[in-house]
């Protein structure tokens, strides 16, 4: 259930429903609208007495939410949520692009690749420090080494840094070092690590799941914003289908319907749903076109001695030119 608040409700007015719903035995998460504030009730046990809730001072109405995932859902807000990440605002129609290498290698490397997507436009710096591999003999990541050159990228470009958590474990390291913090498409359905990055007070790009429906993906957003953390990017990043042609299927569709049915940001990894540098400005583009948050694409200036994903990673020359491309689509799009 939503309660909504008037326009000018007093803080102590909103205190006094969150409240009166712990009192009965709820869950209330207040959550910042565009003008106004609304107070979801969570974890009750059957329907929730709606009048009651009527007669506290500054409650202008009260919804049923019917959907199971209540805090990602639209009912529950429906004007988009902006989360702002440095210069970059994702949600707002400004399509910001966040850029980098699968992985860091060393902070050559790292400083060479951010200052070229710097140059062409990007807005965030990504990187992994920690790699989920399929292969236990893959490269695994750099680790805290890792997490201190992405600081040294920060500091010397100014660019805000994306990288992932794969564990409860190293989650508070990460946090200390990155901007946004990411989790992946192993660990989507990693309800621990959910609830964790619900703590967190960084911004979180929750990936789909390799397999995962919408509903599944709008699921695993919910544990995070159960605990607390609203600033949830939803990040679309291919799924497995049984074509060979890629490495996933791109689900363009599943960009309309998310930002149908949630509030959240929407962005798009062309460069994973690809596999394949060839596919990947072309499904940036197209990405764009239906309407996508923000694109993640990665950049390795000697892509054929990456230790990982250089055949999907661009080239810097080739990434300014995805960059043109992209905001000709978003200007036109956006006319």
């Amino acid at each position: 259930m939503l309660v909504v608040m008037k326009k000018a409700a007093t803080e102590a007015n909103i205190q006094a429903v969150v409240d009166a719903a712990e009192k009965r035995g709820y869950v209330a998460r207040p959550i910042p609208g565009g003008d106004r504030v609304s107070i979801g009730i969570l974890y009750n046990k059957g329907s929730v007495d709606s009048g009651y809730f009527l007669d506290f001072e500054d409650v202008k109405e009260v919804i049923s939410v019917t959907k199971p995932y209540k805090l990602v859902s639209r009912e529950i807000k429906k004007e988009n949520t902006l989360i702002k990440v440095g210069d970059a605002t994702f949600g707002d129609g400004s399509l910001p692009v966040i850029a980098g290498p699968c992985a860091i290698e060393s902070e050559e490397q790292a400083l060479t690749i951010a200052k070229a997507v710097k140059k062409s436009g990007a807005l965030l710096f990504r990187g992994g420090a920690f790699k989920p591999r399929t292969s236990p003999y893959s490269f695994q990541g750099l680790g805290e080494e890792g997490l201190k050159i992405l600081a040294k990228v920060r500091e010397e470009t100014g660019l805000p840094v994306v990288t992932e958590v794969m564990d409860c474990e190293n989650f508070a390291i990460v946090e200390e070092y990155a901007d946004v913090v990411q989790i992946g498409t192993r660990n989507m359905q990693n309800y621990s690590l959910l609830k964790r990055a619900g703590k967190s007070k960084r911004p979180v790009v929750l990936k789909r799941g390799m397999s995962a429906t919408l509903q599944e993906w709008l699921m695993a957003a919910e544990y995070i914003m159960e605990e607390g953390n609203h600033n949830v990017i939803l990040c679309e990043r291919g799924i497995r289908t049984f074509v060979k042609h890629s490495r996933n299927t791109l689900d363009l569709s599943v960009i309309l319907a998310a930002k149908k049915e949630s509030h959240l940001p929407v962005i798009v990894d062309p460069s994973h749903a690809a596999g394949v540098r060839s596919q990947v400005i072309p499904l940036a583009l197209a990405s764009t076109s239906v309407g996508a948050d923000a694109l993640m694409i990665e950049v390795h200036h000697k892509p054929k001695e990456a230790k990982s994903d250089g055949a999907q990673s661009l080239y810097p020359e080739q990434f300014e030119e995805c960059m043109q491309k992209v905001r000709s689509i978003h200007s036109l799009i956006n006319s």
